[in-house]
């Protein structure tokens, strides 16, 4: 067993998410640690939060805002956002975004207030 991986997002079937559409690596029983997902932000994205991760967003394309416990805040590229457990967030506007959770991601830790 070797002791990485690599992933290429490209080659990466997306899915959809609260945020819109995702690539998750990493994702595996084996990896409590930490997962990287590249996300394509949706117009639509839905305020959410969690109660275990701890997540760091990286804006890679675009300009928007993020929304944080109700307060909006500009992002373009090259901004970084750490998101605590609890925070209520969403990005809005046309973006790109590396996100990594930390511990890894779980789709059971995503709750909404709606």
């Amino acid at each position: 067993m070797n002791n990485y991986e690599i992933v290429h997002f490209d080659e990466m079937k997306p899915t959809t998410c609260s945020c819109g559409v995702t690539r998750r690596a990493f994702v595996s029983r084996d990896n409590p640690v930490a997962t990287i997902h590249m996300v394509d932000i949706a117009e639509d994205s839905r305020v959410h939060y969690h109660k275990k991760l701890t997540e760091i967003y990286l804006i890679l394309e675009g300009e928007g805002h993020m929304e944080l416990d109700g307060k909006r805040f500009p992002v373009r590229p090259m901004t970084t956002i750490l998101i605590k457990p609890g925070c209520r967030h969403r990005a809005v506007g046309h973006l790109r975004i590396a996100n990594v959770p930390v511990p890894a991601f779980d789709p059971d830790d995503e709750w909404f207030d709606d």
